[in-house]
């Protein structure tokens, strides 16, 4: 009887482990191909790289490691101090707010563009007061002279801050204007113990003290700050905007602003309107001239009346409110160039920040 050959040696059992195998290759190939494997991460220091940056540092591209970079500011002259009373801030010490590039411009007064009523519309604002102030004069602070040569508003009621704050001896008033200016009212407001700033570009030196809270700087406010492109010692004049004056002195209110910038004061105006400094201010007396559009105003009559118009609205939007208006009778009586609406070509106009605390 011929012997038995066991099952492992039979052909079919050798097919069988073949497969198998076969198999068994075929998916650790494909788990090789779908999951390879991660390589180990070398230190940042052994691949040559810096570590990341800290939230909130810059990185130059090419920069060494380790390297600081260094934010230099620019102020003023080389070599000019500021005053004892005002240093200079670093940058980034305030929050930035959203700056607008335009105002919102009113309706036309009329259904089609007319310089009547757009002139009658912008008088008839000026001239009427929107909120009552008993108390206008400074007969009652220490120091006060009656030569003045026109009145500078200021409202002393009760109910609003800056009668207090001078009382105190914490308030401060901000002065913008020339040379030939009376500056007697700046006087008497210091000779009460506000601390005073004129900015005048006509004076010799940078900076004057004279007593112990009144200060000249030979500054020139602007509705822009001078390009950085040209050389300091090739400008006409130091100018820079208020609210890079305020950032470099480390002011964060004012509590009056005066204004007498020869026909500058609107598109100054515009400007403390869109980049919000309004609203560190509690109050304005600016003193508006008519008789031409005013420095960088253009378009024909009537569009320029509307911007003035709107502008004075931002305010009143900014919970400004008109408490006093005087028509200097001694200037030419003229509107934008002609004899008309009997209106005087310079006011002196007085607003009081109705939310200044």
């Amino acid at each position: 009887m011929p012997k038995e050959r066991p099952l492992w040696r039979g052909p079919a059992f050798r097919l069988c482990l073949l497969s198998a195998a076969l198999f068994l290759c075929l998916q650790l190939g494909m788990r090789r191909s779908w999951c390879p494997e991660e390589k180990p991460r070398a230190p940042a220091a052994a691949a040559g790289r810096a570590p990341p940056a800290a939230r909130g540092t810059e990185q130059q591209p090419g920069a060494a490691a380790g390297r600081r970079r260094v934010t230099y500011v620019r102020s003023g002259r080389r070599g000019s101090a500021a005053p004892g009373c005002c240093p200079l801030q670093p940058p980034g010490g305030r929050r930035r707010k959203t700056v607008r590039w335009h105002i919102e411009l009113q309706p036309w007064a009329s259904p089609t563009p007319s310089l009547n009523y757009e002139a009658l519309r912008f008088l008839k604002y000026i001239s009427s007061s929107q909120i009552s102030c008993e108390h206008m004069n400074l007969n009652s602070l220490r120091g006060y002279s009656e030569t003045s040569k026109k009145p500078w508003s200021i409202c002393l009621d009760e109910r609003f801050s800056l009668i207090h704050r001078i009382r105190s001896k914490q308030c401060r008033l901000y002065s913008l204007g020339l040379g030939n200016d009376d500056n007697q009212f700046e006087i008497s407001m210091a000779n009460s113990g506000c601390e005073v700033h004129r900015f005048d570009p006509s004076i010799k030196s940078a900076h004057i003290q004279e007593g112990r809270h009144l200060w000249y700087h030979r500054l020139s406010i602007d509705w822009r700050d001078p390009n950085p492109a040209i050389a300091a010692h090739k400008l006409h004049s130091n100018t820079k905007k208020l609210g890079t004056i305020l950032n470099e002195f480390g002011h964060q209110k004012i509590d009056v602003l005066k204004a007498d910038v020869e026909s500058a004061e609107w598109k100054i105006l515009e400007n403390l309107i869109l980049e919000d400094v309004v609203e560190q201010i509690g109050q304005l007396v600016f003193e508006v001239h008519i008789h031409w559009p005013g420095f960088e105003v253009s378009g024909n009559d009537s569009t320029v009346v509307r911007y003035w118009y709107s502008l004075l609205r931002e305010l009143e939007l900014k919970d400004f409110r008109l408490f006093h208006t005087y028509k200097d009778l001694s200037k030419p009586q003229m509107f934008l160039k002609k004899e008309a609406f009997n209106a005087s070509s310079c006011y002196t106009l007085s607003w009081v920040n109705t939310r200044w605390r």
